[in-house]
Parts: structure tokens; sequence; C-alpha cells
């Protein structure tokens, strides 16, 4: 999934008549369609996650270009183990082999990653890769990707309550502002821009807590057929939105 993740770099290109005015700092995408996609070519499913890929690439790419700081992609649910065992072995297998051949490239170019969920409940292999990356790169500024790999929302809530609890005396005072410090995203602003493809209308347990004043842009595109001008296009709708977050517009 990350193979060539940031090569897409090397190759500079601009964007005519795209306002710069009110870029969102933080965009996540649901990316859905990999089956459907394989299924509609009659290929296994595993060929839509390997061309994925290349939508994976394109949306960094473009990101950089627009100035957007924040990039979250949902790559592995914790519903995810239910598919096909030879499936979930593929994915796994697929991270653990690109994650180490990416890391010059995300230095060179000033990329942190950072796989969020219950990373301990992955493959050893897999768990060292990921802690080796992020090492590697948690001083880079210029593009922050989060993969949430073994994420689900409810779990990261929880996850975040027992660790108050674990903290907490019985009378101190449970706020949003001491659940946002236990969340996974810690740190990271919430979501201006959540963008679901292959035309599901439906959020399947991401970012629960963070996506509570995202605007959503929901697109039939299938996720390996998305690229730069798609991702420019969601952009460009946020762009239109007035964001009252409560008040009266």
């Amino acid at each position: 999934m990350l193979s060539g993740l940031l090569s897409i770099f090397k190759k500079k290109t601009t964007l005519a008549q795209f306002s710069r005015e009110n870029i969102p700092i933080h965009v996540a995408i649901i990316m859905d369609g990999n089956g459907r996609w394989a299924k509609g070519r009659g290929l296994p499913r595993i060929a839509g996650h390997k061309v994925g890929a290349e939508s994976v690439r394109s949306a960094v790419k473009t990101c950089a270009e627009l100035g957007i700081k924040y990039l979250t992609l949902y790559a592995f649910s914790t519903e995810n183990w239910k598919r096909p065992k030879e499936e979930v072995s593929f994915l796994m297998g697929l991270l653990t082999e690109y994650i180490s051949s990416e890391i010059p490239e995300l230095r060179q170019n000033k990329v942190r990653i950072r796989f969020l969920g219950r990373i301990q409940e992955l493959p050893i292999e897999l768990q060292e890769k990921i802690r080796f990356a992020e090492s590697e790169t948690k001083n880079n500024t210029r593009l922050n990707v989060q993969v949430m790999l073994n994420y689900g929302g409810r779990a990261e809530i929880v996850d975040a309550l027992n660790a108050i609890n674990n903290e907490q005396s019985p009378n101190d005072t449970i706020n949003e502002e001491l659940i946002g410090k236990k969340l996974y995203t810690a740190g990271i602003p919430d979501p201006d821009l959540l963008i679901r493809t292959a035309n599901e209308m439906r959020v399947s347990n991401f970012l629960l807590w963070q996506i509570a004043y995202a605007e959503f842009y929901v697109t039939k595109t299938l996720w390996p057929d998305f690229r730069r001008e798609h991702l420019v296009n969601a952009v460009q709708e946020y762009q239109k939105r007035k964001r009252k977050f409560g008040a009266l517009g």
C-alpha cells in the first residue's frame, strides 16, 4: 500500500485556477471501493488494494501541493479482521514489506508518518517496522500522514477513557479537553474535511470524536480510481462551505 509513497514528490505540477484561500488544514479519507473495483474487473480483491496504493500516492502529492498539513487515511479497521484470512494476511504483508523501503523518501521530503490504532495487536514484525518508521520521521514537518491501522472510533474512545480511569482519582472531573489528550490523535487538529469514496453514506466507525464539525464530501469514485482531480474537487467544494460550528451563520 505504501510502496513508492513519496516518489510522487519528484515531479512538480501546478494547479491552475485554484484558490489558495480557505485550504483545509486536515483532510481525512475513508478509502472505500477496492474490492468492488477488483470485482468489476474479474480480479481478486487484493488487486484492488494494489491499485489503491496509487491513489494513496496521488493523495499525498496533492495534499503537499495544496499546503494541507495533515492527511489521515483509514487503512484497516478493527472490524476488518472479519475479512477472509488470505486478504488480511496480504494486507499485513504489504505493509510490512514496504514501510522500511519508504523511510528514505519520507526523510528526504520531510514527511512524518504515524500509525494510529491498536498497534499492539498487529504482527510483531509489522509493529517493529512501524516503530522504526515513526522514529525516523518524527521531526519532519512538511506533511503529517496518519495511517489508521487496526483502528476503530469506538475502540479509541474506550481506550482513552480507560487511560483516564487508570490515571485520575475518582473525584477528578472528566471533560472534553482531557478526553482529547488521551485519544490516539492527541496533538493533531480535528479534520476539517472528511472524504468518502464509493458513494457510501456512513462514517464506518472512523474518527467518531474528531469529526464532530468536519465537512463531509462523498464521491461515487471508487478508491482505486481516486486521483488528483478528485481530491482537488473535494477541496474546492469545501471552500464553498460556510462552517458555523453550532453558531448562527
